[in-house]
C-alpha cells in the first residue's frame, strides 16, 4: 500500500516517527513535507497529500498539524478525498467503517506518538462496512461529482 504523508511544522516530529513505523512495516511512503521545523503553510502540504490520494498516486494519506482541523479542511476540498480528523481509536475505526475515509488527520497538540500510532494501526487495518454506509458514501461521491463537474 502506498501512503502519502505530510505535516506542517507543528506535526513535523510526529510525522517523522510515523514514517519510521510505516517503513518498518513495509509500506511504500511518500513524504510530501514539510522537511524541517521551520514555519510553513499547511494548505500547500495538505493539498499535495490529498491530491496524491485523489488522483490515485497514493492509496491513502496521512496529514498532521497542531489541531488537525486545517489539514482536514484542505484535504476535503480535493475530489475523491474523504478526510477525517481523528482524536481517538474509535473515531479512526469509524472513519473507515462508516465513511471509507482515505485520509486520516492527526492533531499533534492533542495526540502523542503512541496515541497516533494506535489510531493509525486501527485505521490501516479497518475495512468499510458496506451496506447502508456504502450507500451514504456513494451519495457523497455523487454530490461531489455534481459540484466538481466530474473533474478531478
Amino acid at each position: 500500500m502506498r501512503i502519502a504523508i505530510g505535516s506542517d511544522h507543528g506535526g513535523y516530529e510526529l510525522k517523522n516517527k510515523l514514517i519510521e513505523y510505516l517503513k518498518k512495516e513495509k509500506y511504500d511512503v511518500d513524504d510530501l513535507g514539510t522537511h524541517s521545523k521551520e514555519s510553513c503553510d499547511y494548505p500547500l502540504i495538505g493539498f499535495d497529500v490529498a491530491k496524491a490520494v485523489g488522483n490515485g498516486r497514493a492509496d491513502r494519506g496521512i496529514l498532521i498539524c497542531k489541531t488537525g482541523v486545517g489539514m482536514a479542511i484542505i484535504a476535503n476540498k480535493v475530489h475523491g478525498v474523504r478526510a477525517a480528523a481523528c482524536y481517538d481509536k474509535e473515531m479512526a475505526k469509524s472513519s473507515r467503517e462508516h465513511n471509507n475515509c482515505n485520509v486520516i488527520v492527526f492533531a499533534a497538540s492533542y495526540s502523542d506518538f503512541k496515541q497516533a500510532l494506535d489510531m493509525l494501526k486501527i485505521w490501516l487495518a479497518t475495512e468499510p462496512l458496506g451496506d447502508r454506509h456504502e450507500r451514504r458514501v456513494k451519495q457523497i461521491r455523487d454530490i461531489e461529482s455534481k459540484l466538481n463537474g466530474d473533474k478531478k
